[in-house]
């Protein structure tokens, strides 16, 4: 019987390479990583196939400033547009991720639109809203949980969400 014998993980550490990488930058204490002791999570009250599903990512529109590409318009804030809008791929070049072994070229990656409305077509999933919605990708906690998470969470009451999936970059 074979063994597989690794000396180191297979999978990529994301939260090791963000302390490693904050680390290399100077920062004098470790990062932090948000902890909530209650967790505003809750359990579906129907099947997933009844379910009406929104997604959430820290993409951006591209805008051009000098011909250059560049995220967003201005200071970033929590958006909402619809899902056809995004089907030409979002930005993201500015975002911490690793380059090195992955890409974005492939929108299903970071915002499965098409994956999720296949779902919903073989019923696995009630609907995909019409909208999606963007976060901005931003390193303090008082900021998301004060402003961008009550913004998503009133986008997605408008929405009539019955649950998001965050995927972010």
């Amino acid at each position: 019987m074979a063994v597989d014998r690794r000396t180191h993980r297979s999978h990529v550490s994301y939260i090791d390479k963000s302390r490693n990488y904050y680390g290399a930058q100077g920062y004098p204490q470790p990062y932090q990583w948000a902890y909530n002791h209650d967790v505003p999570f809750a359990s579906l009250n129907k099947p997933l196939s009844e379910c009406r599903i929104g997604l959430v990512t820290t993409s951006f529109f591209e805008r051009k400033v000098d011909k250059t590409a560049v995220a967003g318009a201005g200071a970033k804030e929590p958006y909402a547009a619809l899902c056809d809008d995004a089907l030409g791929g979002l930005y993201n070049k500015d975002l911490f991720w690793d380059k090195d072994n992955t890409h974005t070229e492939d929108l299903d990656t970071y915002l499965p639109i098409n994956r999720l409305r296949e779902f919903a077509d073989q019923g696995r999933i009630g609907s995909l809203a019409d909208r999606f919605y963007g976060v901005p990708t931003d390193y303090s906690h008082r900021r998301t949980s004060r402003r961008d998470a009550p913004q998503i969470l009133e986008f997605a009451q408008e929405d009539e969400l019955d649950a998001v999936i965050l995927v972010p970059l």
